[in-house]
C-alpha cells in the first residue's frame, strides 16, 4: 500500500484501484458512519466523485475504502502550470456551482451544523450571540455544500474528467455559505490573490453579489475555530471581529 495523504486524525493508501482511509484509534464510530452515509447519499446525485465501497475496520482502526481516481489534484496542476491559472480558477468554480445546483434532503442542514460549532467555540458570550442572530438572520436555502471545497480535493484523470473528492464535511444549506468558505481556506493557504479572485468570479459566474457572500464569513471562520491552529486561530478571529462590511 502506497501512502497518499496523512492528516492529524487519519492516513489515506493506495491500495491497487482503492483508496483506503485509516482513521486513528478512538475515533469516533458515529462520526465514521455519518461520513459514509453523507458520501453515499450525495453519490445518488450524480456527481463525480469516487464511490464508497465498504465500511470496515483495519487492526481495530475504523477505516471508509473507495474507488481509487488516478490522477492529478487541481492544486498541483495550478501550481505546475501557472499559464492556465485562470482556465483552472474557471473549472473549479463551475465544478462547485454544479455541486451548488444539487439538492439531497437527507443531508444535515449547514445552519445546525454552524450553530453547534459556534456553541464550542470559546468566543465571548456577546460574540457568539451576535453571531447566531446573524446566522438565523439568513434564508435557509438546502443547496448541497462540500464544505471543504478546495483545489486539492478536485482529481482530475488523464482525460480530463474531474472527480470531487472528501466529502466529510457536507451539508445541505445556502451556496453563499460553502463559497464563504473556499474563500477563507484560499486565505488560510496564503493565497490571497487567489481568494480575491475567487470571490470576484464567483460572484460573476453565480450572480451571487459580493456583499452577500462576505456577510458569512464572521459566521463562517467562527465555525471553522474549534479546529483551527494556533496561527490560523489569529487569522480567522480577524475576521470574526469585522462586524459589517462596506
Amino acid at each position: 500500500m502506497e501512502v497518499i495523504a496523512e492528516r492529524k486524525t487519519k492516513t489515506v493508501y493506495k491500495d491497487n484501484d482503492r483508496t483506503i482511509k485509516l482513521f486513528i484509534e478512538n475515533y469516533s464510530k458515529a462520526d465514521i458512519l455519518n461520513e459514509a452515509l453523507n458520501q453515499a447519499r450525495v453519490e445518488e446525485t450524480g456527481i463525480n466523485m469516487p464511490k464508497l465501497l465498504e465500511v470496515t475496520k483495519i487492526e481495530n482502526r475504523w477505516a471508509l475504502i473507495s474507488e481509487h481516481i488516478e490522477g492529478k489534484n487541481l492544486q498541483e496542476l495550478m501550481d505546475e502550470h501557472p499559464e492556465k491559472k485562470e482556465e483552472y480558477m474557471n473549472l473549479f468554480i463551475d465544478i462547485q456551482l454544479n455541486i451548488l445546483s444539487k439538492t439531497c434532503p437527507m443531508l444535515n442542514k449547514l445552519k445546525d451544523k454552524m450553530k453547534r460549532k459556534i456553541g464550542e467555540t470559546d468566543l465571548s458570550e456577546p460574540i457568539k450571540y451576535d453571531l447566531n442572530a446573524r446566522l438565523a438572520g439568513m434564508p435557509r436555502h438546502n443547496k448541497i455544500c462540500h464544505g471543504d471545497f478546495n483545489p486539492s480535493n478536485i482529481i482530475i484523470k488523464e482525460d480530463g474528467t474531474a472527480y470531487v473528492i472528501d466529502w466529510a464535511h457536507v451539508t445541505q444549506g445556502n451556496s453563499s455559505a460553502d463559497a464563504a468558505r473556499t474563500y477563507l481556506l484560499f486565505h488560510l493557504d496564503g493565497k490571497k490573490e487567489e481568494a480575491e479572485e475567487y470571490l470576484q468570479k464567483f460572484s460573476e459566474k453565480s450572480g451571487i453579489e459580493k456583499q452577500y457572500i462576505q456577510k458569512w464569513i464572521p459566521i463562517v471562520a467562527a465555525a471553522h475555530l474549534s479546529k483551527a491552529s494556533k496561527e490560523e486561530r489569529k487569522f480567522l478571529m480577524n475576521w470574526i471581529d469585522v462586524v459589517d462590511y462596506e
